[in-house]
C-alpha cells in the first residue's frame, strides 16, 4: 500500500478550510441570505472574451452560478447565496486552478458601494472568528484590517502606479497588461483595497454608472496583491445584455476562440430581474490568505496532477 503523504500533510490546512466555510454560512444565514444550489452543467455560458468554459458532452461545466442565481432574482428571490465549484479552461498557475470554489451572493436592495460594505463585513467577521485579530500577515506582508478599507477608482490607480493614464491605456491597447504587471501587485499591500469604476469595455453584465456612461459599476477587492473578489450593479436591460454578448463574441471570433450559443432562457428572464448587485469571491484565494499558504494547490484536497 502506498501512503500519501503530501495529501496527508494537507490535513490542519482542509480542516481550518472547513471551519473558514462554515463561519461563512453562518454569516449569511444571521443576515437573512437564503443558500441555494443550481447547476453545474449548463447548456451555454456567457460568453465572455476572457473566459473559455470546459465543454461536458453538448453542454459546459458552468464558470460562474451568475446566470442561473440571477434567475432566480428574476422569479422573487433573495437576497441568496451560493458556494460552489466553477469550471474554466486553461487556468493554471499558484493561484489559478481549472476547477475552483466560488462563493456568490446576490442582493436586491444595494448597488456596487453597498457590496463593499458588505464584503469587508464578512471577511472582518470569518477572520475574528478564527482568531485573527485586526491584522493577518501573508506572506511577509502586514494586512491591516482596521478602520475604512481603501477605495480608488481604476483611473486613480492608473495615474498613481503607471505611466500613462486609463484612457491612453484603453487607446493603446495595453490596459489589460498594465493592470497585471504594474497595478494589482501593488494593491491591498498594507491594507485590503477595493478598486472601482472600470472601464465600460470591462463590465459585460455590470451597469453603467448614470452620471458617466464611460465606466462600469463594479469593483474588485484586492489583499496582499491578490485578487479576491469581482463585483458589480447588475444590467438588467435584456436588449442592452445581448447587444454586450454579440460584442463578446465578436472579440471571441477575433481570438480564434470558439463561439458560445446565447443564454437564450436568461435574456428572456433578465426584464423581470430587480435592480440588484452581485459579488464573486474566490473561496480557495481567501483560504490562501487567512493560512498565509502560497500555492492554491495546498489548500485543495486534489490538484489536477494529484488525480
Amino acid at each position: 500500500m502506498t501512503f500519501n503523504w503530501g495529501l496527508a500533510r494537507k490535513r490542519n490546512a482542509l480542516t481550518a478550510r472547513a471551519r473558514i466555510i462554515r463561519e461563512i454560512r453562518r454569516y449569511f444565514e444571521e443576515e437573512g441570505y437564503l443558500e441555494v444550489e443550481t447547476p453545474l452543467r449548463i447548456p451555454a455560458p456567457a460568453p465572455e472574451s476572457h473566459i473559455d468554459a470546459i465543454p461536458s458532452g453538448e453542454w459546459f461545466l458552468h464558470t460562474s452560478p451568475e446566470l442561473s442565481m440571477k434567475r432566480l432574482l428574476a422569479a422573487g428571490y433573495g437576497p441568496v447565496f451560493q458556494i460552489c465549484h466553477c469550471w474554466r479552461e486553461g487556468e493554471r498557475g499558484r493561484l489559478h486552478l481549472p476547477e475552483f470554489t466560488m462563493l456568490e451572493w446576490y442582493r436586491t436592495d444595494a448597488g456596487y458601494l453597498r457590496l463593499m460594505d458588505e464584503c469587508e463585513t464578512l471577511i472582518r467577521s470569518v477572520t475574528a472568528a478564527l482568531g485573527k485579530g485586526e491584522k493577518i500577515i501573508y506572506q511577509g506582508i502586514e494586512i491591516d484590517l482596521r478602520g475604512k478599507w481603501e477605495r480608488i477608482t481604476v483611473a486613480e490607480a492608473f495615474s498613481r502606479y503607471t505611466r500613462c493614464s486609463m484612457t491612453e491605456a484603453l487607446q493603446n491597447g495595453i490596459f489589460d497588461e498594465l493592470m497585471v504587471e504594474e497595478i494589482e501587485p501593488r494593491l491591498g499591500i498594507s491594507g485590503p483595497v477595493f478598486i472601482h469604476d472600470y472601464p465600460a469595455s470591462r463590465g459585460a453584465l455590470a451597469r453603467l454608472k448614470a452620471d458617466d456612461p464611460t465606466v462600469a459599476e463594479r469593483f474588485e477587492l484586492y489583499m496582499g496583491g491578490m485578487e479576491l473578489a469581482n463585483a458589480f450593479s447588475e444590467l438588467t436591460d435584456p436588449s442592452e445584455q445581448c447587444s454586450r454578448f454579440i460584442q463578446e463574441q465578436e472579440q471571441r471570433r477575433t481570438l480564434g476562440k470558439a463561439i458560445y450559443s446565447m443564454p437564450e432562457k436568461f435574456l428572456d428572464e433578465l426584464s423581470g430581474m430587480p435592480q440588484a448587485s452581485g459579488i464573486a469571491l474566490g473561496l480557495d484565494r481567501l483560504v490562501m490568505l487567512l493560512l498565509d499558504l502560497p500555492s492554491i494547490d495546498e489548500v485543495v484536497a486534489f490538484t489536477p496532477e494529484e488525480l
